[in-house]
């Protein structure tokens, strides 16, 4: 009779009277209000991008604002298969997240979160690409979320670091698009929130955009906010977006040498 028990696996006790991540949830939740302390609330996160990290693919980057940790890779334009004809190609994003990245593991499988971030980041970068450069053609970006902090955090970054990766990939492209969050909390504007600040906030807007241009290309909303605050959001967003397309630049500027 084979034995049940996997002699390749350190099994820990069954029955447990302490959890195991008790302090580390509590001192991560605490560092959340450190990180408001230190930046006002109309500042957003320092952020780190590198892009071309990811030698195999296309076009990748990384972009870290703190809490919030994304690894994004293009592969394409390559052929679609078993797709009729059409003029313009097509652009994939799929998401998904570490089973580390949130305080409670995730499910390996995707969920309906991930499905809707991924169409949000979509329809952030769909008007920026030149499609129609590549008929029967198919663009794919995969995004992973390492470290999560809130589905608001997840589509603006998600969306600068697959904008940014595009570019990495040298895909036709009218402009970067850039993207920032804004929750309204009484009659202030929380730009850049946390999930526990968004979690709190009457509602919250996510703008993207492409600076250089001065066009929208996607407003996601959630909550209940007065047309009058969604014109305040939009406005405090689009100010932001313009500083982060100035990061992103510079960015690709420096990584430039090293792709010749």
């Amino acid at each position: 009779m084979q034995s049940a028990f996997d002699r390749r696996r350190i099994n820990g006790p069954e029955d447990s009277y302490h959890p195991v991540f008790a302090n580390e949830i509590h001192e991560s939740s605490s560092h959340v209000h450190r990180i408001r302390e230190n930046r006002k609330i109309s500042d957003i996160r320092p952020i780190f991008l590198q892009p071309g990290l990811i030698s195999q693919a296309n076009g990748s980057a990384y972009i870290e604002t703190e809490s919030m940790k994304i690894a994004c890779s293009v592969y394409g334009p390559r052929q679609s298969k078993n797709t009729a004809y059409n003029e313009k190609g097509r652009l994939n994003v799929e998401v998904k997240f570490a089973p580390y990245s949130c305080e409670l593991r995730r499910s390996p499988l995707r969920d309906a979160e991930d499905r809707s971030i991924a169409v949000a980041i979509q329809q952030a970068l769909l008007s920026s690409v030149q499609l129609e450069h590549f008929p029967k053609s198919t663009i794919d970006i995969f995004l992973v979320i390492i470290e999560a902090d809130g589905i608001e955090g997840c589509i603006a970054s998600g969306s600068i670091a697959a904008s940014t990766a595009l570019a990495d990939a040298g895909i036709d492209m009218y402009g970067l698009v850039t993207s920032c969050a804004t929750a309204v909390k009484g009659t202030d504007l929380w730009i850049d929130p946390t999930q526990e600040e968004s979690n709190t906030a009457n509602g919250t807007l996510i703008l993207s955009c492409m600076p250089a241009l001065g066009i929208v290309t996607n407003v996601w909303q959630s909550g209940r906010i007065a047309p009058s605050e969604i014109l305040a959001c939009i406005d405090a967003c689009n100010d932001r977006c313009t500083d982060i397309h100035s990061v992103v630049a510079q960015a690709l500027l420096d990584s430039a040498p090293n792709k010749i």
